[in-house]
């Protein structure tokens, strides 16, 4: 089929609650993929993070095809022999104490709230149904019904309610917003390191050290949802470490897997996940043995292949190389490690027509709120692969 019938396939048949741009894509490696008809794209958004590890990684790709020789799924009805394996090499990765798998990053952010309120129910002693969790404007942590009542985006909320109740919304960044907001039935502080929906926006320096300061003197658990910003994405492995911080809760997911499989975690202490009991929560496939097996491989070449240090170094070569294009359409361009964000000004007429201008010299990106284009690679680029990618975003913007 050509791509205009693949197009016209998706509308008749799919739900229209996205708006890809206009390429159909059949085969990936590393930073490349290609589409139907043989051409060749650098991939600058990586699934939103989740191939950090890059398109197909062979050792995962490996591991994915033996583990699905042998066992695929027990259900957590029983155990299996992968599943003990994941919980320790994730903690000693990250770590942690404790591991709650799941299977997205919203379900992880749905356990984490779950999990905070029992906690502040159960060892804070917050009164029934009163529990509160705060979190940040513009914030993005997944579409669940729950998560999209204490978003501040309209798009996200109309029609959609009601919601549930038990959450505070205070500006990003604002520390003085955080303290103030917090009362004696505060459970949890919900916030991501880097808002990465929101545009690649960076708190100011020191916040989340303040924001964690804060948290620890009202005996309120700081949870930071790294499932973008995490494993190597930032040039750390969490984005946490920019600050020389450890949540008491972290989210991770996305990159888990490589790409290859949904898996997604909740970490955190004893004190913490404790509170859990038998048939409190769970899921068919958290923690199945697929996935386990795929995370293990996954975590492991993030570290043997250094590439959370090639994310610092080719995040920095990358920026340097954006902030040296010579046009009057970019207002800022900010990011760490390969997580960047390249602001218009308002008179560029809107991100969208530059990601398609982008996509036919071979990039693609992703516009977010009108005017941010979202750069993202895998963690696998090198500089001649970003100096090819400069040399055509220069030839876009220079037009």
């Amino acid at each position: 089929m050509e791509t205009a019938e693949y197009i016209q396939m998706e509308n008749q048949y799919g739900a229209q609650n996205y708006k890809p741009l206009n390429v159909v894509l059949s085969r990936g490696e590393g930073v490349w993929v290609w589409d139907i008809g043989g051409k060749r794209y650098m991939d600058c958004l990586s699934a939103y993070s989740a191939v950090n590890q890059g398109h197909c990684h062979p050792k995962i790709r490996a591991t994915m095809v033996a583990q699905s020789q042998k066992l695929t799924l027990t259900s957590r009805a029983f155990r299996n022999d992968q599943l003990a394996p994941f919980y320790q090499e994730l903690c000693e990765l990250t770590n942690s104490s404790k591991v709650l798998p799941i299977n997205s990053g919203a379900e992880a952010v749905e356990t984490a709230i779950k999990v905070v309120r029992k906690w502040g129910y159960r060892i804070k002693g917050v009164p029934a149904q009163q529990a509160e969790i705060i979190v940040c404007a513009n914030n993005f942590h997944g579409r669940t019904v729950t998560i999209v009542g204490f978003s501040s985006d309209a798009d996200a909320r109309n029609d959609f309610g009601p919601f549930t109740p038990g959450f505070k919304v205070v500006p990003f960044g604002d520390i003085g917003a955080l303290e103030e907001a917090i009362t004696p039935n505060t459970v949890g502080f919900l916030v991501e390191p880097i808002q990465g929906e929101a545009g690649v926006i960076i708190p100011p320096d020191g916040y989340l050290k303040q924001a964690k300061a804060v948290c620890q003197q009202n005996n309120v658990v700081l949870i930071l949802d790294e499932i973008q910003t995490g494993l190597g994405r930032t040039g750390r492995l969490l984005a946490e470490e920019h600050e020389g911080i450890e949540a008491d809760m972290t989210l991770v997911g996305k990159a888990l897997a490589g790409g290859f499989y949904p898996i997604s975690a909740v970490l955190s202490n004893h004190e913490v996940m404790n509170v859990l009991q038998p048939g409190e929560h769970g899921s068919t496939f958290g923690g199945n043995p697929l996935a386990c097996a795929v995370a293990r491989t996954a975590m492991r070449v993030i570290k043997e292949e250094n590439m959370i240090e090639n994310s610092d170094r080719m995040g920095e070569y990358f920026r340097t190389g954006l902030q040296q294009i010579d046009t009057q359409l970019i207002k800022e361009i900010r990011g760490r490690g390969l997580l960047i964000g390249v602001e218009l000004h308002a008179e560029a007429g809107g991100a969208r027509k530059y990601c398609e201008k982008l996509q036919s010299a071979g990039i693609l990106c992703k516009e977010t709120h009108d005017n941010i284009i979202r750069f993202a690679p895998p963690l696998v680029i090198n500089k001649e692969q970003i100096e090819w990618a400069l040399e055509h975003i220069d030839k876009v913007f220079s037009a």
